[in-house]
């Protein structure tokens, strides 16, 4: 019998590490100390003070009581499990208590003299290293700590604050260092310190203080620009509305972010409501960067504005647009007042696990599946999401994919989970993945996945937040990109659960004037939490006959953008509004149309099951007409159903909408009409589901997002506080008929046949069918046909045997007849 070899693991079963792909949160790399080295480094050969002496010593007993604490402290933790579980959190608020201490023991030790034996060594020792820089030493390292504790993101730029406060520190103790040219000890402890005479002194003594100065300057406005998270091409932007904010000028509503990392929370506005301020447009973008107001700002985030302004085509005579008959869905009056909800109103989430027991026992336990079946593989690592964690199993030399792949029941039954997923091998790894649910799963906030690092780098109006993937990291998605996508699942999957996550993102991201909505809810209940908001272009739709109407509204009002799109010569909506806003764009002569820029329109579909029961015929040719065409028109679609069924989802519907987005189903008949593969029938629910976005080969699994009801509550308040809505009475509106061709539809090829036997009906007042045989030199089925259709348009009575029909119109009323049908009078 060969002897069985076991695979070397790749790397050791440890954390998992978030992916750097793209919408995903980037990961913190762990670094390892380095040996000590055994060189002895050259020291001066001054005879130490007694002073040095004391402060040695002191230093030696503080440093060694200190290692033997924290051996102590380290043994006990070896033995205590729930220390190494500690909260992050907890951790966080401990070191910024510890920091609130140290700040105030420098206040009383370096400001009033006050602190005792300890404190006037620790004073004198500061001083020594920072001289006069010290005095403020106690301030920025308080203002570091209660952020510490306030902002949960304040770890994500730990690295920056370390550049830009070290680059300050070492420009101000240089600076002082040359202004006071200290001689002696006594003299660098009231300039720079040791510190100020590294940089400054020695720079001085190389350079000159002609280019030191300079230079230590630089260093200085460099780490106020790391501090503040301010590049160098928006310090003009950023000191004008600092200008602004500090002397009453025109109000900003900018991400305020960018000015600091601790001014990111806006003040509720009061329960009264503003008037918009007329024609308030200025020059701007609505690709969610600049739109400026006559008398007031909106500012959202700009960090493309040079971009566009770069990209933005030169000035030219346009073409007159056509006359448009229909009234075009322009975006309402600014009004300068308009604030994004805070978001202070999104609750935060559990902080997430990187290990738990319950990994350990699972990784038991497939280890002893592969050695009770004699197959030599190895668990090497797992990435833990916060509903299924994915373990990685790498196979010994001749194994093949197979052996793993057939134990499915035997590792689900060994795991003792039913909905155990198998992925071979995972995308862009030499590796199987087992998927198992986690036994103590986290829900995922809204909260946490807006106001993380990948959905802040992302500006567009429609970037919503989708929930956190497999490794951890934040899932976003832009709709305007999608361009389209189906979400499907069962009963309490988490499909209503998504929805609200997509409309809160819109709402705390996008104001009314850059997205508009058209809700369709059948069923009701789903989505009432959001009527009123000032987004919306009519009250939410729940008739289902009445929501056919709205979307062949929605088809009128893609083709008039369309028509608008190419009289400007453009191929796309912000194109068109960029020439709009620079007056490119005018109407034509003697129209009294105000040609105004076009909002993205994001059209939700709750239940499409229900509509389809309805109208199909004319639910599907609506939908399958916007998903073709209404990407370059800024309007996109957003279908849901909980009965992904091929009469439902049919084969035109699918083929045009190409993102997908499932969540658990019944059966896998119905995991193949939404995704075309497997997978969703082995979902777990609540939340658990298969991203596919348009362009990808596989999905991604991904655990959705959760907004409970006060948050959608809090934030549906705060806008409908601000704004009314502005709704349109043609939404709704049954179509105009055009009586041509309805008449061409019921009647088909014989039209002009019936026209013609109409006129000479009514010329002669004689219903007979055997004239019309005679003079339109038809056969009698064909002439008795035609006689039906005049008796169903009440032009002759009913038949009465062998005699003539009566002749119901006068020929007075010959021209209103054929008018009806379509016919010129």
């Amino acid at each position: 019998m060969a002897r069985r070899t076991t695979p070397t693991p790749s790397r050791r079963v440890n954390p998992p590490k978030a992916s750097t792909a793209v919408a995903r949160t980037p990961a913190s790399r762990t670094s390892r100390r380095t040996p000590a080295r055994t060189t002895a480094r050259r020291r001066n050969r001054s005879f130490p003070g007694p002073l040095d002496v004391l402060g040695k010593v002191s230093g030696g007993l503080f440093f060694g009581l200190a290692g033997a604490t924290g051996w102590a402290a380290r043994a006990v933790g070896r033995q205590a499990a729930t220390a190494r579980e500690l909260e992050t959190e907890h951790r966080r608020d401990g070191l910024g208590l510890l920091g609130l201490v140290t700040a105030l023991l420098l206040v009383v030790a370096l400001w009033f003299d006050a602190g005792g034996p300890v404190g006037a060594w620790i004073a004198d020792k500061v001083r020594f290293f920072f001289g006069s820089v010290a005095n403020g030493l106690p301030l920025l390292l308080g203002f570091t700590s209660i952020r510490m504790m306030r902002h949960a993101s304040a770890e994500d730029r730990q690295g920056s604050g370390l550049v830009g406060w070290g680059s300050l520190l070492l420009a101000l103790t240089g600076l002082f260092d040359i202004s006071q040219s200290p001689a002696d000890q006594i003299g660098r402890d009231s300039a720079g310190g040791i510190i100020g005479a590294v940089t400054g002194g020695l720079l001085r003594d190389a350079v000159s203080g002609w280019v030191a100065v300079p230079g230590l300057l630089v260093l200085l406005v460099f780490g106020i620009l790391v501090v503040t998270a301010t590049p160098l091409n928006k310090v003009p932007e950023r000191l004008a509305a600092l200008s602004d904010r500090l002397f009453g000028g025109r109000g900003s509503t900018e991400d305020e972010d960018e000015f600091g990392p601790d001014l990111d929370e806006r003040p509720t506005l009061p329960p009264r409501r503003r008037k918009p301020l007329p024609d308030p447009f200025g020059p701007g973008d609505i690709d969610g960067e600049v739109i400026e107001d006559l008398q007031e700002t909106i500012v959202l985030p700009r960090s493309r504005k040079k971009e566009r302004k770069q990209l933005e085509p030169p000035a030219h005579t346009a073409p007159p647009p056509k006359a448009v008959k229909l009234e075009q869905l322009a975006m309402p009056g600014l009004g300068g007042d308009y604030v994004l909800p805070p978001m202070t109103l999104l609750g935060h989430g559990a902080a997430p696990r990187a290990r738990s027991k319950a990994n350990d026992d699972v990784i038991e336990a497939l280890r002893h599946v592969f050695e009770q079946f004699d197959v030599d593989a190895a668990v090497t690592g797992f990435n833990r999401g916060p509903t299924v964690t994915r373990y990685e199993v790498e196979l010994g030399r001749g194994v093949k994919v197979e052996r793993v792949t057939q134990l499915s029941r035997n590792i689900a039954y060994a795991v003792k989970s039913q909905d155990v997923r198998i992925i071979s091998p995972i995308p862009g790894k030499s590796a199987i993945g087992i998927e198992v649910p986690n036994s103590d799963r986290e829900d995922v906030a809204l909260g946490d996945v807006l106001r993380s690092r990948v959905a802040e780098q992302e500006t567009h109006p429609m970037v919503v937040g989708l929930g956190k993937d497999i490794e951890g990291g934040y899932v976003v998605a832009n709709l305007a990109k999608m361009p389209h996508i189906l979400i499907a699942g069962a009963t309490g999957a988490g499909k209503s659960s998504c929805l609200n996550s997509l409309l809160v993102s819109i709402l705390a991201r996008s104001t009314p004037d850059q997205v508009r909505l058209l809700l369709v809810d059948p069923k009701r209940v789903e989505l009432t939490a959001y009527e009123g908001i000032p987004h919306l272009v009519t009250p939410i739709v729940t008739n289902p006959k009445k929501a056919a109407d709205a979307l062949d509204w929605v088809v009128r009002e893609m083709d008039m953008r369309y028509d608008d799109l190419a009289a400007a010569g453009v191929r796309h909506i912000d194109e068109y509004n960029r020439k709009v806003r620079a007056g490119q764009v005018k109407p034509p002569p003697g129209s009294e149309r105000v040609i105004e820029p076009y909002p993205y329109l994001l059209v939700i579909v709750d239940e499409l099951a229900d509509l389809m029961m309805v109208a199909p015929r004319d639910v599907e040719d609506s939908v399958v007409r916007i998903t073709q065409l209404a990407r370059a028109a800024g309007i996109h679609l957003v279908l849901a159903t909980q009965r992904p069924s091929v009469d439902v989802v049919t084969g035109l519907i699918k083929a045009n909408v190409p993102s997908r987005l499932a969540f658990a189903t019944s059966s896998l008949a119905d995991s193949r009409v939404i995704l075309d593969q497997p997978g969703a029938e082995k979902l777990i629910g609540r939340g658990d589901g298969l991203f596919l976005p348009m362009g990808a080969s596989k999905p991604i699994r991904i655990q959705g997002a959760w907004v409970d009801e006060k948050e959608i509550v809090d934030v549906v308040e705060f806008c409908k506080r601000q704004r009314e809505p502005q709704f349109r009475s043609d939404v709704t509106a049954p179509p105009p008929v055009d009586n041509k061709k309805k008449a061409e539809e019921e009647i088909g090829e014989d039209l002009q046949l019936l026209l013609q036997a109409i006129e000479l009906v009514v010329a002669s007042q004689l219903g007979s069918t055997s004239m019309l045989q005679r003079k339109l030199r038809v056969g009698f089925a064909k002439a008795g046909r035609l006689m039906d259709l005049m008796e169903t348009r009440g032009i002759v009575g009913p038949s009465e045997g062998s005699k003539a029909r009566e002749v119901l119109i006068k020929p007075d009323e010959l021209p209103e007849v054929l008018e009806s049908l379509g016919a010129d009078a």
